[in-house]
């Protein structure tokens, strides 16, 4: 499995939040203690709706900064397009 993750969050307010860890459960957990981001921590709780496997810490900053710059309808297609991949990636952290 890979060590190095983007991933997306949709808050309680609709809202998408993009972010870069190398541990997504226990980052999963940070954010929805409130410790993870002053963004998400008002905007509670956060659900993972996207994950998507980096190589390098250097290319999982460049992925979540170009995921930043897409509009919401392109964030949108992007989790739909990776639901299968969220579906395994959640069996295989149970």
């Amino acid at each position: 499995m890979a060590e190095h993750f983007v991933y997306i969050l949709k808050c309680c307010d609709g809202t998408l939040y993009t972010g870069y860890t190398t541990d997504i459960p226990k980052r999963v957990s940070l954010h929805n203690q409130g410790k993870a981001s002053k963004y998400t921590r008002s905007r509670l709780p956060a659900l993972l709706v996207y994950v998507e496997p980096v190589e390098s810490r250097s290319e999982g900053l460049k992925r979540e900064y170009r995921i930043k710059r897409l509009s919401r309808a392109q964030k949108e297609q992007l989790i739909v397009r990776g639901a299968l991949r969220l579906q395994e990636f959640l069996v295989s952290w149970e």
